[in-house]
């Protein structure tokens, strides 16, 4: 599958990233989560450094997600039975998504901040 032409690797990204909306309630909130980000900055009209974290950190969480979705989907392929050394490696990976949400939030909450204060 290596060197295919674009538009083949940005249609196979976009399966991925259905098969992601379709199994897992997760993506789907983080999804939604961006959304009302999206709507928030397009109503309020912030300057542009606030779109540029916000929209950020929605994709880095958004992007975590679809890494820890293709990592356990991985996993369970390949290695089906429960094992120490797996459940780590899934519970880094998840770790690592509420790492990231928690920073999203953080700023998010920086940003309301400002615009109450404003």
């Amino acid at each position: 599958m290596k060197n295919q032409p674009f538009y083949n690797r940005v249609f196979f990204a976009l399966q991925g990233i259905g098969a992601a909306l379709r199994m897992e309630s997760s993506f789907r909130m983080q999804c939604l989560a961006a959304l009302i980000v999206v709507i928030l900055l397009v109503c309020v009209r912030p300057a542009m450094i606030w779109w540029a974290l916000l929209l950020l950190n929605c994709g880095m969480v958004l992007a975590a997600e679809l890494f820890n979705t293709a990592l356990e989907h991985l996993i369970d392929h390949l290695h089906p039975e429960l094992h120490p050394s797996i459940k780590i490696v899934k519970d880094c990976a998840a770790g690592s998504v509420l790492v990231l949400s928690l920073s999203a939030v953080a700023i998010f909450v920086a940003f309301l901040i400002e615009i109450v204060l404003i």
